[in-house]
């Protein structure tokens, strides 16, 4: 059993001091004497306790596990003393392993003068910085110095602290993908090791995995998931994901820019209000490199720092936002709207706003499935960006989403190819954008063209391409594909309740009545709101809307909008 100590003479487990002090470099020493690794953690607290965590063992064993725990907390050490006589694992043996696990820090073996010449031979096995003669009274003069120095090298080293959640993965693992994307777009930091790299197999030893399943998530705490769904990763790195009551005035459903529109002037108008995403607030706008036509920004801005400041703003005004809860239902008890998750649980408002949004429609030409997340990936995937490094990059589409892809893509890869199956793309996207794309030198634009087929064995390797016009193929290399494709509402699991169009939009408004005639289902005397489907209390905003505009600046409008019928429904209830 390892012990800490600090600052304080009584001594507490690792886990426990994690919950209780704030995080400091640790010094660790094993000695299987009872007596003699009690007088080393005397000695070491009394001159490095205010500024080290002293983390005491008695066995190799439970060494090796206490650093496990250290690394994956992702605390430092910085000086590791051993005892070279202990039964079952003797120190050199030990320096060997943990050598494997904290390669920076800084080896001294504990000797009796018999064992010098062991020592001596040590130095070329784990690359021993020091061995030290028992007893070494005083401290002053033998022990003290001697770390001093060490610990001095040790801090003029390389080996800094990193952010606290780790993601250990493969480049081509499209669950590796899928988690790195959720972190990325819920702001929460981590850092990306790979599994062939020493640092992650470092990590996937002290985790105990075998690195078949990937990826593996290190959060802050030293928690271990292995291929974790999006709700167990967003509770353990500190995401909400319970709502904190049973009813609420009001429920968005969708964090893009509509639903973060509706839950900030919801909350800062006095409405108890709760956001439900299922993935991470901001939709495709939050996807976006960058947004260069919304109003009040002339310089541009990427819809992660859009999202993330409007998410920011929502919360200051009391907004409750929850995120990788699915929602599966929507249920009417009498006055309440009642919205029910996939686990089972539901809340309940006065009323709800459906700004679910839209997704990318999925690119059906073979292959494609089988190489999502690795190659194949839908919207900008940022994430994957920095891999396109000198790299030939295709996208396939032709709106505003694609031409902002290929603009930031163009700044590292190799070139950036753009696959429109319409004659040009002065149909679908924005005349700024368009000059851009003109004036990239490494963005070539190749209309009447689809992708036929996507080829390779674990991931993208080449692409079948045809000219639709003459109907021509064309084999050509390349291991990334990212796919605009139009968008389909996320709106499957309304049916039999929110009336929709043929494509799924949700009708409202003006829309219900066409012959001048509400619904037949429609109870109330007057007729629905604008933005009012045909259940009286339930609204839709944005994409997710039959007709809508699909611009950020209209969804962030139809939010707020939503807002102000929601309490003039309120007040007439």
């Amino acid at each position: 059993m390892a012990e800490v100590t600090g600052t304080a003479p009584s001594e507490t487990a690792p886990s426990e001091t994690a919950r209780t002090e704030t995080a400091r470099t640790v010094i660790l020493t094993v000695d299987d004497d009872p007596g003699v690794s009690r007088a080393i953690a005397r000695d070491l607290r009394r001159h490095y306790g205010s500024g080290y965590r002293i983390v005491r063992a008695e066995s190799g064993e439970s060494a090796l596990e206490a650093l496990h725990e250290l690394k994956l907390r992702g605390d430092l050490v910085a000086v590791i003393l051993a005892d070279y006589r202990m039964p079952q694992m003797n120190g050199i043996e030990f320096l060997e392993q943990a050598l494997g696990v904290y390669p920076g820090a800084r080896r001294v073996l504990l000797t009796a003068y018999a064992d010098t010449n062991a020592a001596i031979d040590a130095i070329n096995v784990v690359d021993l910085d020091h061995y030290l003669l028992k007893p070494w009274d005083p401290p002053e003069e033998k022990l003290y110095p001697v770390l001093d120095d060490l610990l001095a090298a040790w801090r003029s080293s390389d080996y800094r602290p990193v952010p606290a959640t780790k993601v250990v993965g493969h480049r081509w693992s499209a669950r590796s993908s899928d988690v790195r994307e959720f972190l990325a777009r819920n702001q929460v930091p981590y850092r990306w090791y790979s599994r062939d790299e020493p640092e992650g197999q470092r990590l996937l030893r002290a985790a105990g995995a075998d690195g078949q399943r990937l990826p593996v998530v290190i959060t802050p705490g030293g928690t271990v998931l292995i291929e974790p769904a999006a709700p167990d990763l967003a509770a353990h790195v500190g995401l909400a994901t319970t709502p904190t009551a049973e009813f609420y005035d009001l429920v968005v459903i969708g964090g893009g820019p509509a639903g973060l529109g509706a839950a900030l002037y919801g909350a800062s108008e006095g409405l108890r209000t709760v956001l439900v995403e299922r993935s991470a607030t901001g939709g495709q706008a939050g996807q976006s490199s960058r947004i260069e036509n919304y109003l009040g920004f002339p310089d541009g801005v990427s819809g992660a720092q859009l999202t993330d400041r409007a998410r920011r703003q929502a919360g200051r005004f009391g907004a409750e936002i929850l995120t990788a809860r699915e929602v599966t239902g929507l249920e009417v008890n009498g006055a309440a709207r009642v919205v029910r998750f996939s686990d089972g649980t539901a809340i309940a408002a006065h009323s709800v706003i459906l700004a679910t949004g839209v997704s990318y429609r999925q690119l059906r030409a073979p292959g494609c499935d089988d190489l999502t997340g690795c190659g194949v990936y839908y919207g900008s995937s940022l994430t994957e960006a920095a891999a396109c490094l000198e790299q030939d990059v295709y996208i396939v589409g032709g709106a505003n989403s694609a031409g902002q892809a290929a603009m930031y893509l163009a700044r590292g890869a190799k070139s950036v190819t753009l696959l429109v199956r319409g004659e040009s793309l002065a149909a679908s996207m924005s005349h700024y954008l368009i000059q851009q794309i003109e004036e990239a030198p490494n963005i070539t634009v190749r209309p009447r063209t689809v992708v036929e087929a996507a080829h390779g064995d674990g991931h993208l390797e080449q692409l079948t391409l045809r000219d639709v016009a003459s109907g021509a193929t064309e084999l050509v290399d390349t291991q990334w594909m990212f796919v605009f494709i139009g968008a389909a509402p996320l709106t499957g699991w309304l049916d039999g309740t929110v009336l929709r169009d043929e494509h799924g939009f949700i009708l409202a408004g003006p829309d219900l009545t066409p012959d001048g005639r509400p619904p037949a289902e429609w109870e109330l005397d007057r007729p629905p709101y604008h933005l009012e489907t045909n259940i009286p209390g339930v609204f839709v905003a944005g994409d997710a809307r039959a007709q809508s505009a699909k611009r950020v600046a209209s969804a962030v409008g139809e939010g707020a909008m939503a807002v102000m019928l929601v309490h003039r429904y309120l007040e007439q209830s």
